[in-house]
């Protein structure tokens, strides 16, 4: 599954609407404000800080003599999209987020989760070899995830 930056992105919106920042102490405050439960990767800030760019939400600042970031007018209006139509402090929320990532329960669930991927991954390629087997893992998913949709109403 491809990893999103998305929740990276506003916390970098987030962080560069207090101030202009370069990419290592971008990093640093992720770090910080997960209570140290999240360490910010150059593999991570780094392609997020240039999708960013690249959709004229933050530029660099000419001036400076290191790599600053500055928010730009779009990326104040994407991050205020993005407070009116939230509840609670996002900052708060960054922390609760990787606070329950390093829990007991999000390991045993992202190991669940392996393991159901692989074998789902067998019960496809043997079900390319009969349209009976292949009605009956469809069936089996909708099912499935008809149970999750149920569960979480």
């Amino acid at each position: 599954m491809k990893r999103r930056r998305g929740f990276v992105q506003m916390a970098i919106l987030h962080l560069l609407g207090e101030e202009p920042m370069h990419g290592y102490q971008i990093m640093k405050e992720l770090e910080s404000r997960s209570g140290g439960l999240y360490s910010a990767s150059a593999g991570t800030v780094y392609p997020a800080l240039q999708e960013l760019m690249e959709r004229d939400m933050i530029d660099l600042d000419p001036g400076s003599d290191k790599k600053t970031y500055f928010m730009k007018e779009k990326g104040t209006e994407r991050l205020n999209e993005f407070v009116d139509r939230r509840e609670g402090e996002f900052w708060s929320e960054w922390e609760a987020r990787w606070v329950w990532q390093n829990s007991e329960e999000a390991v045993q669930l992202k190991e669940t989760m392996d393991l159901w991927e692989a074998e789902l991954r067998k019960a496809i390629k043997q079900a390319r070899r009969s349209s009976e087997s292949s009605s009956k893992l469809i069936n089996f998913i909708k099912e499935i995830t008809e149970r999750i949709q149920r569960e979480n109403q």
